[in-house]
């Protein structure tokens, strides 16, 4: 439990790290309405949508398949998508076969391809 924990927590002060170096965006609150473009919000909010409805392998991998190009604001995106993920308790993770650590994981897959793996692996 408490190594859960610390994971949880990491995973939210790197959010915030990253969310505050790249996009000059301070909260506590990570969600949507942080994106500008209206049509990367409505994917978030679909991708989060599915994460409710216990989607949550399928909303990974179509947040893998839509950040293939590799623009600056599907970082963003992807960043809020692990938060939204990361703030779902354990219980929840584990019914819908998911865990912290995979949660952890997808997040410095996704930062090492836009070329901040040795920052994501310094944070964790």
């Amino acid at each position: 439990m408490f190594e859960q924990d610390y994971i949880m927590r990491m995973i939210k002060e790197m959010v915030r790290l990253f969310l505050k170096l790249l996009f000059n965006i301070n909260t506590d609150s990570p969600s949507a309405e942080l994106l500008e473009n209206e049509q990367k919000q409505g994917i978030l909010n679909n991708l989060t949508n599915m994460i409710d409805k216990g989607n949550i392998n399928k909303a990974e991998n179509e947040l893998y398949s839509i950040i293939e190009n590799g623009e600056k604001d599907d970082l963003e995106m992807v960043i809020l998508f692990y938060s939204y993920l990361n703030d779902k308790d354990d219980d929840f993770l584990s019914e819908h076969d998911f865990s912290r650590e995979e949660v952890k994981n997808g997040l410095k897959t996704v930062l090492s391809k836009y070329g901040f793996e040795s920052l994501s692996e310094l944070l964790f």
